[in-house]
């Protein structure tokens, strides 16, 4: 059986795309989709992807309007938590981090969507 191979891209909607994708971009590193076929797209570093169907009550993405949540893994968690803590964005540490599986955190961007770092 053919297998996905990963995730290609991340398509949602957005009352600001521009400003919505330079605010990822200056505080999550994340490029904007490039305005040529020659500049090449965002390279996310290989590891692992958790993909998880949650109930559709569940509060773990906090707002339930929200109807997904994105997890980013980081290198350091505390020094990326500092680093968005500085810009003024309010970063949700889990006071019951570290797990076996590593620490978390989470935060909002500025449309309202849950992200989670890992």
């Amino acid at each position: 059986m053919e297998k996905i191979l990963g995730f290609g891209g991340f398509f949602f909607r957005a009352e600001d795309p521009t400003a919505l994708a330079e605010w990822y971009r200056v505080h999550l590193g994340i490029d904007p989709v490039p305005g040529d076929y020659d500049t090449p797209c965002w390279i996310q570093e290989a590891g692992e992807t958790v993909f998880a169907p949650f109930e559709k009550t569940t509060e773990y993405f906090g707002n339930r309007e929200k109807p997904f949540m994105l997890n980013f893994r980081v290198r350091d968690l505390d020094r990326f938590v500092a680093q968005l803590e500085a810009a003024g964005i309010d970063v949700r540490p889990d006071p019951a981090s570290p797990y076996p599986t590593g620490g978390f955190a989470w935060l909002d961007d500025p449309e309202g969507e849950p992200s989670e770092l890992w």
